[in-house]
């Protein structure tokens, strides 16, 4: 079978290109305290990483009435914007993974993002680290249900004019595999992030990278 003339990679973001889960952690834990909340495990929010923010914050705190869980949303992005403002938010690139993009975009792919961030955050990461003009789609959890529901990837696809049989959903969680394999596109996870490789094996990943360089020798193989 040959390979489609332009084939698609969707990454996700947080966890995938960029380590953000000091800043996640840090919002995330004022959204509880600002209510007098026991703080939740850093690894139980690490864990919700990938989800939208509403979904995770449902998740760590699933008995809580809806208003408690929309004022901790509420004051993880306020926290969030603060930091952003007081240049307080670190967002590093896992090392590699510029490189592997260029190597990628050499060989004719197209690249997209699919990630539980917002639109306002996904444009501030990608314009700090000079990446916004190697996406053709950049889809968020402002327009769409969270992950693993399939819609991000749906409208990726349509909007690089792509079939799924020609695209590839990379990602850290198993959200990001479920999703893949909702939309029927192959699922390649990576194990630098917040799920082991088992679990995102069992959750449909073909393939699960220990390496942006191991990443690149898969895709472009």
């Amino acid at each position: 079978m040959t390979r489609p003339i332009h084939p698609l990679a969707v990454f996700d973001c947080d966890g995938t290109l960029i380590d953000g889960q000091a800043s996640i952690c840090e919002a995330m834990e004022a959204g509880f305290a600002r209510f007098d909340l026991a703080l939740p495990e850093r690894n139980d929010i690490r864990r919700a990483v990938g989800l939208s923010l509403p979904q995770a914050v449902r998740r760590l705190l699933p008995e809580a009435d809806p208003e408690l869980q929309s004022g901790i949303v509420d004051g993880y992005k306020r926290a969030f914007r603060d930091a952003r403002s007081n240049g307080q938010i670190v967002q590093p690139l896992f090392d590699g993974m510029a490189e592997l993009l260029a190597a990628l975009a050499a060989d004719g792919w197209q690249l997209g993002v699919a990630t539980g961030m917002s639109d306002r955050g996904l444009t501030h990461c990608l314009a700090e680290h000079a990446l916004t003009e190697r996406f053709v789609t950049l889809q968020t959890a402002d327009r769409h249900p969270s992950k693993p529901h399939p819609a991000m990837l749906e409208m990726a696809l349509f909007e690089a004019g792509a079939q799924p049989e020609d695209a590839v959903m990379i990602g850290d969680t198993a959200y990001d595999m479920e999703m893949a394999v909702a939309a029927n596109v192959r699922a390649v996870g990576v194990s630098w992030g917040y799920h082991a490789p088992a679990e995102l094996t069992e959750a449909g990943a073909e393939f699960v990278a220990a390496t942006p360089a191991d990443l690149k020798d898969y895709l472009l193989s």
